[in-house]
C-alpha cells in the first residue's frame, strides 16, 4: 500500500480546471510515448468526457509539448454499462460525442477499446468482462505474462457516495485480487450490468487522476481527505493505493471545508 499523500489541485473555475488538466494529461503522453510510443490511458463516463475535451481541444500553443497525438492513443474505459453502443447510457457514446467526434483530422484518431456489444444483453455480463480482459490483455501482455497491466493514465470521476469506476462502497468487488475486469450485475446505480476495472488494475497505474467538480461534491469530499470514516469509500482506497500518483482536479466549490492541503497548479 502506498503512503504518500495523492495532490490535491482546486481551480476558481472550470476554464482553470481545464487548462492544468491539460498540461496534466499531456505530460503523461509524452512521457508514455518516449517510453513505449503509444498512449494507453482508460476514463471514466459521467461529467469526464466533457471535462476532457475542454482540457484537449484547446487551441494548442504549438509546441510538441503541448499537442495531442491522437493517432498513437490506444483508449480503454475504466467501466462500461452493459447497453448498445449507441445507448445514451453508455460511456463509449458519452465519449465518442463529448471528444472523439470533435478531434480535428490533423490530430489523428485514437484507437477506442469498446465493449463487444454482441454480449450486452446477456443476462449475466460476466462474458463482456471476460472478452473485455482478453482485449487488455492483447494490449498489455502480448509479449510476456503480466500479473496486472500498467496504465499510463486512468481518469475517474468520484459519485457524491465515493464510488468510482463502478466500484461501490462496501461491495465485494473492492475484494477482487486476480481479475483485471469484473462483472457487476446488480449496480446500485442504474442501469444494473456494468463491467468495470478492478482496484489493482487501477490503483497500478502510473497516472491516476480525478476529476470532482461543484458543491456536491463536498461533504464526500470532506470524507475522502478528512475523516476516518471516509477511509473505506472506493476514491479513498484508490488514493491509499497509489498515493502520490494519484491527483485530483477539483474546483473550490467542490473542497468547500476540506482541510486537506490543496494546490493551485501543477
Amino acid at each position: 500500500m502506498a503512503t504518500a499523500h495523492p495532490n490535491l489541485f482546486s481551480f476558481p473555475n472550470s476554464d482553470a480546471l481545464a487548462q492544468q488538466l491539460r498540461v496534466y494529461v499531456l505530460r503523461a503522453q509524452n512521457t508514455a510515448l518516449n517510453r513505449h510510443h503509444s498512449f494507453r490511458l482508460a476514463v471514466s463516463g459521467g461529467s469526464l468526457p466533457a471535462n476532457l475535451a475542454k482540457a484537449l481541444l484547446a487551441p494548442s500553443n504549438g509546441t510538441p509539448e503541448d499537442t495531442p497525438q491522437f493517432d498513437k492513443w490506444h483508449i480503454f474505459f475504466a467501466d462500461e454499462r452493459a447497453v448498445p453502443l449507441d445507448d445514451e447510457e453508455s460511456n463509449y457514446r458519452l465519449l465518442k460525442d463529448e471528444l472523439i467526434a470533435k478531434i480535428p483530422a490533423e490530430l489523428g484518431t485514437p484507437v477506442i477499446h469498446p465493449i463487444d456489444e454482441k454480449h450486452v444483453h446477456d443476462d449475466d455480463p460476466q462474458e463482456l468482462a471476460d472478452l473485455y480482459q482478453e482485449d487488455l490483455m492483447r494490449e498489455f501482455a502480448a509479449k510476456d505474462s503480466v500479473k496486472l497491466p500498467v496504465f499510463d493514465l486512468i481518469l475517474l470521476g468520484c459519485g457524491p457516495d465515493g464510488h468510482t469506476c463502478s466500484l461501490f462502497p462496501g461491495h465485494e468487488l473492492l475484494r477482487e485480487k486476480d481479475a483485471w475486469v469484473a462483472a457487476e450485475s446488480n449496480s446500485p446505480k442504474p442501469p444494473p450490468k456494468r463491467i468495470t476495472l478492478t482496484l489493482p488494475v487501477v490503483t497500478h497505474a502510473v497516472n491516476i487522476a480525478f476529476v470532482a467538480t461543484g458543491a456536491g461534491k463536498k461533504e464526500i469530499l470532506k470524507q475522502i481527505f478528512d475523516l476516518d470514516e471516509g477511509s473505506s469509500l472506493p476514491s479513498a482506497l484508490v488514493n491509499q493505493g497509489a498515493g502520490e500518483r494519484v491527483s485530483w482536479f477539483t474546483d473550490h466549490p467542490a473542497i468547500d471545508g476540506v482541510s486537506f492541503p490543496r494546490r493551485g497548479s501543477l
